[in-house]
């Protein structure tokens, strides 16, 4: 009988663990991987490093999006979600460089810039989940960049 209780309670927190480990909040990987671009930006002097850093952040969080959408097995909804946060990125990259109507950011505004989107992605009301495979596909495109 206690063999069976322990045995029951095992599978319980097993199903559990599965169940968390299906999806992976892909929003919360690049909240944390472009604080520590605007770490560094805040600490670098130089306003053609600054730029050139912010652009290979949006350009890394754009490529690794693409990729999930070519290779990964999604919903429509995810799809969406993904296409929506592209768009969100291309136009903060689009600020930076004074395209697509917006007036480029002035070098002395690097830092602000960096910091505004910064607060832009942290108070994003969406999140994306993902399912596990497209999750280790992330993991490796960003051990990749």
């Amino acid at each position: 009988m206690m063999k069976k209780l322990i045995t029951t309670i095992c599978l319980v927190f097993a199903f559990q663990s599965v169940a968390f480990a299906q999806s992976f909040d892909l929003t919360e990987k690049f909240k944390k991987s472009f604080n520590e671009t605007v770490q560094e930006v805040q600490s670098t002097e130089n306003a053609g490093e600054k730029r050139m850093l912010l652009n290979d952040s949006f350009s890394n969080m754009i490529t690794v999006i693409k990729r999930i959408e070519s290779k990964a097995n999604l919903s429509e909804d995810e799809i969406a979600q993904l296409k929506a946060y592209k768009r969100d990125i291309q136009e903060k990259k689009a600020e930076l460089n004074g395209r697509n109507d917006f007036d480029k950011v002035q070098d002395k505004a690097l830092n602000d810039f960096s910091d505004y989107s910064q607060q832009y992605f942290e108070q994003a009301d969406r999140t994306i989940t993902i399912g596990l495979t497209a999750a280790l596909l992330i993991v490796l495109i960003l051990i990749l960049l």
